[in-house]
């Protein structure tokens, strides 16, 4: 996580980090941010779950959410963007793929 974060502050992206899954939901109704990176992976609530929380809640769901994963099985990323990401990044993380995805999602 680190290394994500000494990304995101490199690109000049501010961040906030939530434990997990339950958090993450809370932090993403109070603070409404303009992107999401989302483990799937995540203790109490796992990232599909957290994920189909946010995108059917209306006031969340046009927030894009990057899903963050060591998921990359076949059908993996199928699963996660049927649970409502809306792109997959798969670990080990390519940091220019993610740059990439960073940019093609905020302004």
């Amino acid at each position: 996580m680190t290394l994500i974060l000494d990304l995101l502050q490199s690109l000049q992206y501010a961040s906030i980090i939530a434990s997990n899954g339950e958090e993450a939901l809370e932090l993403v109704g109070k603070e409404k941010p303009a992107l999401i990176l989302l483990d799937l992976s995540l203790p109490k609530m796992d990232g599909w779950t957290t994920a189909q929380k946010i995108k059917a809640n209306q006031d969340l769901a046009h927030i894009p959410i990057i899903a963050l994963t060591a998921h990359a099985m076949l059908g993996d990323k199928e699963r996660a963007l049927a649970a409502g990401c809306d792109d997959y990044v798969s670990k080990p993380i390519n940091f220019r793929e993610l740059a990439s995805k960073l940019a093609q999602y905020l302004p």
